[in-house]
C-alpha cells in the first residue's frame, strides 16, 4: 500500500470520529438542552428536571468524557497506521 494511500485512510478514520464526537456534543448540548427539554421536563435528575440539567452540567461532562475517548481511540488509530509515540 502507498503512503498516499495510508494518509488518505488515516485522516478519512480521523475525520469520521470528529464528526460522530462532535454529532454526539451538540445532541447533548443542543438537543437535550434546548430542543428536547418540555420532553424532558418531567424526569427528574440531580434536584432538576433533565432537559436543565443536561443545558448546564450534561454537556460539560459529555464534553469532559468525549475528550478521553478521543484522545484514547486517536492513541489506537495511530497505532494502527504506524503513527504512535514510544
Amino acid at each position: 500500500m502507498n503512503p498516499s494511500q495510508d494518509s488518505s485512510g488515516y485522516w478519512k478514520a480521523n475525520v469520521r470520529l470528529i464528526l460522530i464526537c462532535l454529532f454526539i456534543w451538540a445532541f447533548c448540548s443542543y438537543g437535550c438542552g434546548i430542543l428536547f427539554r418540555p420532553l424532558l421536563a418531567g424526569i427528574t435528575f440531580g434536584g432538576a428536571d433533565l432537559g436543565f440539567w443536561f443545558a448546564q452540567q450534561g454537556s460539560i461532562i459529555t464534553f469532559i468524557i468525549l475528550i478521553f475517548f478521543y484522545a484514547w481511540r486517536m492513541n489506537k488509530l495511530d497505532k494502527q497506521y504506524g503513527l504512535d509515540e514510544e
